[in-house]
Protein backbone atom coordinates (compact mmCIF):
# COMPACT_ATOMS: atom_id res chain seq x y z
CA UNK A 1 0.00 0.00 0.00
CA UNK A 2 1.48 3.06 -0.73
CA UNK A 3 0.30 6.75 0.44
CA UNK A 4 -0.82 9.52 -1.63
CA UNK A 5 0.44 12.82 -1.01
CA UNK A 6 -1.32 15.82 -2.27
CA UNK A 7 0.11 18.86 -4.08
CA UNK A 8 -0.88 22.09 -4.61
CA UNK A 9 -2.35 21.38 -7.81
CA UNK A 10 -4.40 18.72 -7.21
CA UNK A 11 -6.46 20.10 -4.50
CA UNK A 12 -9.94 20.41 -4.78
CA UNK A 13 -11.46 23.07 -2.78
CA UNK A 14 -15.21 23.18 -1.78
CA UNK A 15 -17.27 26.00 -0.29
CA UNK A 16 -18.82 25.64 3.50
CA UNK A 17 -21.05 27.49 5.46
CA UNK A 18 -21.18 27.37 9.04
CA UNK A 19 -24.20 29.04 11.49
CA UNK A 20 -22.52 30.29 14.48
CA UNK A 21 -26.00 31.13 16.03
CA UNK A 22 -26.44 29.48 19.69
CA UNK A 23 -22.95 27.85 19.01
CA UNK A 24 -20.21 27.72 21.93
CA UNK A 25 -17.05 29.47 20.57
CA UNK A 26 -14.51 26.96 20.97
CA UNK A 27 -16.29 23.73 19.50
CA UNK A 28 -17.26 25.62 16.62
CA UNK A 29 -13.78 27.05 16.00
CA UNK A 30 -12.02 24.10 16.73
CA UNK A 31 -14.34 22.51 13.39
CA UNK A 32 -13.58 24.93 11.55
CA UNK A 33 -9.77 25.01 11.77
CA UNK A 34 -10.22 21.51 10.93
CA UNK A 35 -11.93 21.73 7.76
CA UNK A 36 -9.80 24.72 7.26
CA UNK A 37 -7.03 22.54 7.27
CA UNK A 38 -8.36 19.64 4.72
CA UNK A 39 -8.55 17.41 8.23
CA UNK A 40 -11.81 16.08 7.24
CA UNK A 41 -10.98 14.40 4.01
CA UNK A 42 -9.56 11.45 2.84
CA UNK A 43 -6.56 12.47 1.42
CA UNK A 44 -5.30 15.27 3.89
CA UNK A 45 -1.43 16.12 3.85
CA UNK A 46 -0.26 17.88 6.96
CA UNK A 47 2.78 19.91 4.55
CA UNK A 48 0.08 21.07 1.96
CA UNK A 49 -2.35 23.20 2.15
CA UNK A 50 -5.33 21.14 1.08
CA UNK A 51 -8.61 22.45 2.73
CA UNK A 52 -11.69 23.82 2.13
CA UNK A 53 -13.40 27.91 2.01
CA UNK A 54 -15.32 28.16 4.84
CA UNK A 55 -18.07 31.17 5.29
CA UNK A 56 -19.28 31.82 8.58
CA UNK A 57 -22.74 33.51 9.75
CA UNK A 58 -24.10 35.07 12.71
CA UNK A 59 -21.03 35.64 14.37
CA UNK A 60 -22.67 37.89 16.20
CA UNK A 61 -24.87 35.43 17.92
CA UNK A 62 -22.09 33.32 19.19
CA UNK A 63 -22.17 32.00 22.83
CA UNK A 64 -19.57 31.63 25.47
CA UNK A 65 -20.35 29.54 28.41
CA UNK A 66 -19.40 30.31 32.21
CA UNK A 67 -18.67 33.88 33.38
CA UNK A 68 -16.22 34.38 29.91
CA UNK A 69 -17.89 37.79 28.52
CA UNK A 70 -16.39 39.17 31.76
CA UNK A 71 -13.40 37.17 32.40
CA UNK A 72 -11.77 35.91 29.27
CA UNK A 73 -9.58 38.75 27.82
CA UNK A 74 -7.78 39.66 24.59
CA UNK A 75 -4.27 41.72 24.89
CA UNK A 76 -2.61 43.27 21.69
CA UNK A 77 0.90 45.82 22.16
CA UNK A 78 1.77 49.07 20.01
CA UNK A 79 5.20 47.95 21.05
CA UNK A 80 5.73 51.16 23.30
CA UNK A 81 6.51 51.08 26.48
CA UNK A 82 3.45 50.68 28.42
CA UNK A 83 1.78 49.75 25.32
CA UNK A 84 -0.20 46.70 26.50
CA UNK A 85 -4.03 47.26 26.07
CA UNK A 86 -6.35 44.78 27.55
CA UNK A 87 -10.24 44.27 26.53
CA UNK A 88 -12.68 41.71 27.88
CA UNK A 89 -14.50 39.36 25.10
CA UNK A 90 -17.70 41.77 25.88
CA UNK A 91 -15.80 44.73 24.92
CA UNK A 92 -14.20 43.14 22.05
CA UNK A 93 -18.20 41.95 20.85
CA UNK A 94 -19.56 45.30 21.29
CA UNK A 95 -16.37 46.38 18.62
CA UNK A 96 -16.74 44.13 15.79
CA UNK A 97 -18.31 41.01 16.64
CA UNK A 98 -16.49 38.58 14.25
CA UNK A 99 -13.50 39.21 16.08
CA UNK A 100 -13.76 36.33 18.65
CA UNK A 101 -14.76 33.73 15.94
CA UNK A 102 -11.39 35.40 14.03
CA UNK A 103 -8.86 35.00 17.01
CA UNK A 104 -10.14 31.66 18.01
CA UNK A 105 -10.10 29.86 14.44
CA UNK A 106 -6.62 31.38 14.09
CA UNK A 107 -5.19 30.17 17.34
CA UNK A 108 -6.28 26.66 16.66
CA UNK A 109 -4.41 26.34 13.45
CA UNK A 110 -0.82 25.49 13.91
CA UNK A 111 1.34 28.51 13.76
CA UNK A 112 3.63 28.05 10.36
CA UNK A 113 3.85 29.08 6.92
CA UNK A 114 0.30 28.15 5.84
CA UNK A 115 -1.42 29.38 8.61
CA UNK A 116 -1.75 33.54 6.59
CA UNK A 117 -3.30 31.18 3.52
CA UNK A 118 -5.46 29.64 5.60
CA UNK A 119 -6.77 32.05 7.31
CA UNK A 120 -7.36 33.83 4.08
CA UNK A 121 -10.07 31.14 3.35
CA UNK A 122 -11.97 32.00 6.38
CA UNK A 123 -15.20 34.29 5.15
CA UNK A 124 -16.63 35.84 8.51
CA UNK A 125 -20.32 38.02 8.57
CA UNK A 126 -22.07 39.46 11.71
CA UNK A 127 -25.26 38.66 10.19
CA UNK A 128 -27.17 36.24 8.29
CA UNK A 129 -26.78 37.43 4.78
CA UNK A 130 -23.12 37.16 2.94
CA UNK A 131 -22.51 37.12 -0.54
CA UNK A 132 -21.26 34.36 -1.52
CA UNK A 133 -24.44 32.78 -2.98
CA UNK A 134 -22.20 32.25 -6.38
CA UNK A 135 -20.04 29.64 -5.32
CA UNK A 136 -22.60 27.41 -3.91
CA UNK A 137 -21.65 26.63 -0.88
CA UNK A 138 -22.71 23.30 1.84
CA UNK A 139 -23.78 23.10 4.53
CA UNK A 140 -21.21 22.46 7.02
CA UNK A 141 -22.50 19.76 9.42
CA UNK A 142 -21.13 18.04 12.28
CA UNK A 143 -20.51 21.63 14.11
Amino acid sequence: MTTTLLSKQGVKRTWFIADAEGKTLGRFAARIAGVLMGKHKPDYTPHADTGDFVVVTNAAKIQLTGKKWSKKEYQKHSQYPGGLRTRTAAQVHAADPTRLVQAAVKGMLPTNHLRATRMKRLRIFPGAEHGHEAQKPTTLTGI
